[in-house]
């Protein structure tokens, strides 16, 4: 119970706040990758206790919402098939497609499952050896180790009925895109605890050197997010460039190497396509030649996938720090969680969810 308390104390955080606005001389603007520390930042209404001088901007670390148009569809394709039993997380299930979403499937006739892990799903694949079972593999570097473990398991036990749907993301290619866009207005990042806690932030070093930039990795509770505001500012007020650790409680620079090792024997790099942003080279993973029996789009015939974006929209700009969810026309009207437009609406740790939720102003 102690983190939990300690990083949850008002006090604590007010203290960390005071020291904010006693070092901070000039405007600054940060951007913190997560989706999760984005819905902790509104919750908890931490941005609008922080002094005028700083302002947060969300960045694209939710990766329901980051998934492509083009794989949402061809899960439903999928999905739709009367030979198959798909399996997704929970929140995946009211992510917009071109053409409706996979409650819409489900409420079709179609066998929809929501799953916790894709262990779950290796069951219901020895279960139901007369289906082809298909789990939505999305997730930044933080499920990529489940994942990949369900297809070595799957391999293991000699199952031909199971596959998977990837769209595995990257943060450090993310952050790299965001710093080269000729309307990058970042000055400084707080990176994300849990992916940090499986791939280190050894990657991160050579990014705060070449941009110039400083990297805080921190964690999820207010105080854990005070403090990484905290660290950056103290390094962007001296002109310091650096990457720190204020997460040590569970990451260090190297990260979980077994993790990483299993990642790299099942899955390889490649470019992938974040939904709102576009393509962004080397930012996501497939899975290897030698596992292609167990990739989802190689086994199932798929059609030509037509996708269709909504013209209200404005999550790609939202992903990108360069504009706030309530500078969405359709924000609150034409899109809200029963209704969205975009998965940014959707997600537990999608942006504009969050302001809906915890935001009543400005």
């Amino acid at each position: 119970m102690k983190y939990i308390t300690e990083y949850r104390n008002a006090e604590l955080v007010k203290k960390t706040i005071s020291q904010i606005k006693n070092i901070v001389t000039r405007p600054w603007t940060l951007m913190e990758i997560c989706g999760g520390q984005t819905h902790s930042i509104i919750r908890h209404g931490l941005d609008q206790l922080l002094p005028d001088e700083i302002e947060l901007v969300h960045g694209p670390g939710c990766p329901v919402c980051v998934t492509p148009l083009e794989l949402i569809d061809k899960a439903l394709a999928i999905a739709s098939r009367p030979d198959v039993i798909f399996t997704s997380y929970g929140d995946m299930l009211r992510v917009p497609g071109s053409r409706g979403d996979l409650f819409s499937i489900r409420a079709e006739g179609g066998d929809v499952r929501v799953v916790y892990s894709p262990l779950d799903a290796l069951t219901i694949a020895r279960e139901n050896p007369e289906k082809e079972v298909v789990f939505f593999a999305i997730g930044f570097e933080t499920t990529a180790p489940a994942n990949v473990m369900s297809v070595l398991q799957a391999q293991r036990l000699g199952l031909e009925n199971y596959s998977i749907l990837v769209s595995h993301v990257c943060v450090p290619p993310a952050i790299r895109a965001i710093l080269g866009s000729p309307h990058n207005r970042v000055q400084g990042f707080l990176a994300a605890g849990h992916v940090c806690a499986v791939m280190g932030y050894w990657e991160y070093l050579p990014l705060a050197e070449e941009y110039q930039i400083p990297i805080t990795v921190t964690g999820f509770e207010p105080l854990d997010i005070a403090r990484g505001i905290l660290s950056t500012l103290e390094m962007l007020e001296s002109g310091q460039v650096a990457v720190k650790n204020a997460y040590k409680r569970l990451v260090t620079q190297e990260g979980n190497t077994s993790a990483q090792k299993i990642i790299a024997q099942v899955f390889e790099e490649c470019d992938r396509k974040w939904r709102g942003i576009g393509t962004i080279p080397k930012s996501g993973w497939r899975l290897r030649p030698e596992f292609a029996q167990f990739n989802a789009e190689e086994k199932f015939d798929l059609q030509d996938i037509q996708t269709e974006e909504s013209p209200l929209c404005i999550a790609g700009e939202i992903l990108q720090g360069l504009k706030k969810p309530r500078q969405c026309p359709a924000f609150g009207k034409e899109c809200t969680p029963e209704h969205p437009l975009g998965a940014t609406m959707v997600s537990d740790e999608g942006a504009c969810a969050a302001y809906y939720n915890y935001r009543v102003v400005d």
